[in-house]
């Protein structure tokens, strides 16, 4: 009878042990807003709408609690004044909160410090007003590329502009190389292949799940033995249009509650020091394990294939699809 009971209130530690493990947190933040399309789509403004309200239907039940980082550079410039702000305003009405990433999506590497504050700054008058339309302000910051500078006179510079603009920056933990699933999802669009749009769908849901087997461990060594609240970047695309449902009911299957940005900042991770400083842009995971004196240790690449149709013309994606063994 005894060790029955020991046995069983073991059971019940174990169990409570492995749900307090699994009360994870995590911010959504999708960039290159209005969209990651063809020119010709940016400068349609219906289509633009439509979309728009197409991929924020499809987020609205979902309650993320997001936050969506503008390049105001991508519509046309005939077209931008007029069309923005109504999508911007779309974004607003399903929940999501807004923030600045540049103008036109700029390269630290290959401008000054100067060129791109002034881009930010280019960036910021149609998010700022939108938002302050609503009684709310431009506060949120995402570089783009997640380059922050690949000398310390650049990163130092951007930094000090940033925050005397009054900015809060916007890391990313989890980073899952979601740009590259999408352009080999829309070449894949382009050839009109729904069979191949669904199986690269499937590989990038497959490739975030084994991203965030090897994410999960690799924070807790960094905070010393906790889960630290996770910021995960995606891209507005055609991809996420389709798959991001399965990729928001995988993180609640593995025990994670969706909280607003701020929130996830809270957490004692983020006032980490980050004294990370090369030609890369990489999730602030690495950036710590960097400045503490550590080896970086890179997260899993996505599927050769993927990779390689990433690299070629639509006109060669079958042939390149056709040479793997499907998922």
């Amino acid at each position: 009878m005894m060790r029955a009971l020991i046995c069983g209130l073991a059971t019940a530690l174990l169990l409570t042990q492995t749900a307090m493990a699994q009360d994870r947190r995590v911010a959504v933040t999708f960039v290159d807003l209005p969209f990651q399309a063809d020119a010709a789509t940016l400068c349609d403004p219906a289509r633009v709408m439509a979309i728009t309200r197409d991929f924020t239907a499809m987020l609205k039940p979902l309650d993320t609690h997001g936050v969506a980082f503008v390049n105001a550079g991508r519509l046309c410039d005939a077209e931008r004044d007029a069309v923005l702000p109504q999508v911007l305003n779309v974004w607003l009405d399903a929940g999501l909160d807004l923030g600045n990433h540049t103008f036109s999506h700029i390269n630290i590497h290959r401008t000054t410090a100067d060129a791109y504050l002034a881009d930010v700054d280019a960036g910021a008058p149609v998010v700022r007003a939108a938002l302050e339309a609503r009684g709310m302000r431009l506060r949120w910051f995402r570089h783009p590329y997640l380059f922050t500078g690949e000398t310390q006179a650049k990163h130092d510079a951007i930094a000090a502009g940033l925050a005397q603009r009054g900015y809060m920056i916007a890391p990313v933990t989890l980073d899952n190389n979601d740009w590259m699933f999408a352009d080999v999802y829309r070449k894949a669009e382009q050839i009109g292949d729904e069979t191949l749009k669904r199986r690269i769908g499937a590989a990038y849901v497959a490739h975030m799940a084994t991203v965030l087997d090897f994410l999960e461990p690799y924070s807790v060594e960094i905070t010393g033995g906790r889960e630290p609240a996770q910021v995960l970047l995606l891209h507005a695309n055609s991809l996420n249009q389709a798959y991001y449902p399965q990729i928001h009911a995988l993180y609640l299957a593995r025990g994670y509650r969706f909280v607003p940005l701020e929130e996830a900042l809270a957490d004692p991770i983020y006032a980490h020091a980050d004294a990370f400083v090369a030609a890369n842009g990489v999730s602030w995971l690495h950036r710590w394990t960097r400045t503490d004196g550590r080896p970086i240790r890179w997260e899993p690449k996505p599927p050769a294939w993927i990779a390689a149709a990433n690299a070629a013309p639509a006109s060669e994606l079958q042939a390149i699809a056709a040479g793997q063994t499907a998922p």
